[in-house]
């Protein structure tokens, strides 16, 4: 026994890696995370790392439960670890056979005691990825020899409610298969983990056939779900389990279920991830698009595991959930029927044990549920959008403003005018001579009034942006593409009658520094000199760019986040800011020419040069005197500062609303959480005991999994436990 101890404690202190990880156990919650794996830490998966207890600290513990002393050395009890520590079985009309079951567990060396070396190793054993199956093995392992007899597995399965309640052949070629046919074959840990999985099938298929009396092949709809709830309780959710009635036969309100219906039902349920993979690769990763039968089963063809059968299955199970959980009006009801989206495969197979890691500063629940939306919290939700898109767009403005400043001095170069030589040769030759000529400061003329333009400016675009994009988005979270261009160009119409007057301050201020003058030129003489109509001079074009620019932007930069975020559906910050990047290509370049008619009709025109009296008479004369390529000039410099500054504006723009993340039930900005499988602990098996630290905080989860992922549930209480005669 000590041999095995210390195999077990090697083992244990090795377990480092990821791996395979138990399905559908753990549920969000908060953990501490690690960036490095270390031998000294947890993992479940390779999702993170939890902080193993230190042995002082578990020795506190176990010190604290161990009722019985042996010669000044202390030790637990089954009934201490089980019931009084992880209190897993209450402590009054308890089963006796269940707690010194269970209890078999941690005591390796089965002599009823439970040293504190078994404890501490036994901490170790529940943070390696195979867990589950690993505490599994040593509850069938009643010896403690390491492997596990025919008899040792009679033994266990027999003291089962589900055995009790449909007997399981163990005289059948299931068995002989595993244990021999003279069933005296031991099985090691990994042939064991293969019984555990074969033998849910086996019984289930064993179950059918005692309920297909009469041999047809046939069982009732009331077997189906009395089967399925037995043995396959681990794989249905609430949802699925009060429609399996419904869901029989297909759906079609028959009462009887064939074996080839009974088989694919259980193969669907045990391959969604697999399903959700084909969905994903058929809306090309979009979890919001609908997808029809025929469209999933061409995604199926390459993923020959799925059966047309199965995909019947999954579309009437996926429609009656949606009749159960949404109510929708017939148009919708038809609309939707013969339709899936990604929600509704989460509605049969959540991704419980997955959690949330996205950091928050600050977290507000304005209304407990959307239908609680009223007019004034739309209200507040604008304001909330509006405050985080002027921060974000101050940001993004004074990280690029340099390149804006060259941008606009050389699309006001006239190649055309009879005024001295051209001042700058390229765009990097113009950032030369501002810093020569007017210091490193002069890379920021103008930035102050750029800065209080900001606010209204990408304040308002993001915020239109997204009240016009809600108003588009169903309820399912789809916006078809003519709703995002319209929502685009809503947001740059939107922004030009705020920001107008501080854009071509901003410009007056940016060329002021060009030619030197005696006269000092402030933000203040530029308002005084233009007046309040000359403030909007220039505002055709404006609106002639900003329109199509927003239109262009925002639909690029959906799509585009939505292609880079990760097979989660998460956008890490720097998708964030590739998409912003990327989408402010097209939308700059594109843009250029009315621009370029812009900045000639805000600046004030010197001493020779050609001036203009609108948008149309400034394409003629721009056209006529410089040619076509005066209109695309300083492009270079328009999507070098455009694209970052999008990129910075809208990084900071979604990470400000994850970190101060308000809830006001309408919709969010897709990819901001971050799901990653959890070393937490379901809130239904919660444990409320501060001394489960360590390894020992997924205990509970680990014990609650031996029953509901493998059916093994051990009677709790006395009277819950009905022997069972052993058959002949």
């Amino acid at each position: 026994m000590t041999e095995l101890k210390m195999k077990l404690r090697d083992e244990v202190n090795i377990s480092g890696v990821g791996g395979g990880g138990s399905s559908r156990l753990f549920a969000p919650e908060e953990v501490v995370f690690s960036e490095q794996p270390h031998p000294e830490k947890c993992t479940h998966k390779s999702a993170g790392y939890l902080k193993r207890a230190s042995t002082e600290q578990l020795q506190e513990i176990f010190n604290k439960y161990a009722s019985e002393e042996v010669n000044g050395v202390k030790y637990m009890r089954a009934g201490d670890f089980i019931q009084r520590y992880l209190r897993f079985i209450p402590e009054k009309d308890f089963n006796e056979e269940s707690v010194k079951l269970l209890g078999g567990i941690i005591d390796t060396s089965k002599d009823g005691l439970i040293s504190f070396p078994e404890f501490q190793a036994f901490e170790g054993l529940l943070c390696v990825p195979d867990a589950l199956y690993k505490t599994a093995f040593q509850l069938f392992d009643t010896n403690g020899n390491g492997m596990v007899s025919f008899e040792e597995f009679v033994e266990v399965v027999r003291k089962t409610t589900l055995h009790q309640r449909m007997p399981f052949n163990f005289d059948g070629n299931f068995i002989k298969l595993y244990f021999g046919k003279d069933k005296k074959r031991l099985i090691s840990y990994s042939e064991f983990s293969q019984l555990l999985h074969d033998f849910h099938e086996v019984y289930a298929m064993e179950a059918f056939r005692k309920s297909d009396k009469d041999g047809s092949g046939f069982i009732s709809a009331l077997d189906f779900q009395d089967i399925m709830v037995s043995i396959k309780s681990h794989l249905l959710t609430k949802d699925v389990k009060s429609n399996l009635v419904a869901a029989a036969s297909g759906g079609t309100g028959g009462q009887r279920v064939s074996f080839p219906y009974f088989m694919a039902f259980n193969s669907l349920l045990n391959n969604m991830e697999l399903i959700k993979r084909i969905y994903l690769n058929a809306t090309g990763g979009n979890r919001n698009q609908e997808v029809t039968k025929e469209e999933f089963l061409h995604s199926a063809q390459m993923m020959s595991q799925i059966t047309p059968l199965e995909v019947d299955i999954l579309f009437v199970l996926c429609h009656l959930l949606h009749q159960t959980s949404i109510s929708v009006s017939h148009e919708d009801h038809h609309s939707w029927f013969g339709r899936i989206v990604y929600s509704d495969l989460q509605a049969i197979a959540p991704e419980q044990y997955f959690k949330q890691i996205t950091n928050r500063l600050a977290e507000i629940k304005a209304v407990s549920s959307p239908e609680e939306r009223g007019a004034l919290i739309q209200v507040l939700e604008s304001a909330y959008r509006f405050t985080l898109g002027a921060l974000a767009g101050a940001v993004g403005a004074t990280a690029v403003y340099p390149i804006d400043l060259v941008k606009t001095r050389m699309q006001n170069q006239r190649s055309g005018s009879f005024v001295g030589e051209l001042m700058y040769r390229n765009s990097m030759d113009c950032f030369k001579k501002v810093i020569r000529h007017e210091g490193a400061t002069g890379l920021y003329r103008g930035l102050v009034p750029q800065l209080m333009g900001v606010a209204p400016e990408k304040a308002i675009k993001l915020t239109v942006n997204d009240l016009v994009r809600d108003k588009f988005t169903d309820k399912k979270g789809n916006i078809p593409l003519w709703g995002e261009i319209l929502s685009g160009a809503c947001a740059g119409g939107s922004q030009v009658i705020f920001t107008n007057p501080l854009e071509i301050v901003k410009i007056r201020l940016q060329v002021a520094g060009e030619i030197a003058s005696t006269t000092k030129i402030s933000a203040l003489s530029v308002v005084k000199e233009l007046g309040f109509f000359g403030l909007y001079k220039g505002a055709k074009a404006c609106f002639l760019r900003d329109i199509p620019f927003s239109a262009i932007y925002f639909p690029a930069y959906a799509h585009t986040k939505a292609k880079l975020a990760d097979e989660n559906g998460y956008n890490h910050p720097l998708t964030l800011l590739l998409a912003g990047a990327i989408a402010g290509i097209p939308a700059a370049s594109l843009v250029t020419p009315a621009d370029v008619i812009k900045t000639r009709l805000q600046v004030v025109a010197r001493q020779g040069q050609t001036t203009y009296t609108g948008v149309i008479d400034a394409f003629g004369k721009i056209m006529r005197e410089e040619g076509p390529r005066a209109f695309w000039k300083g492009s270079v410099a328009r999507v070098c500062r455009s694209s970052p500054q999008f990129g910075v504006t809208l990084l900071t723009y979604e990470i400000l609303q994850r970190l101060f993340y308000v809830d006001f039930g309408g919709t969010r900005p897709t990819g901001s959480e971050l799901n990653v499988p959890a070393v937490g602990i379901a809130d239904e098996v919660k444990s409320t005991n501060p001394d489960h630290i360590g390894g020992y905080q997924v205990a509970l989860p680990i014990f609650q999994g031996i029953e509901s992922k493998f059916g093994l549930c051990l009677p709790k209480f006395k009277t819950g436990f009905i022997p069972v005669t052993p058959p002949s």
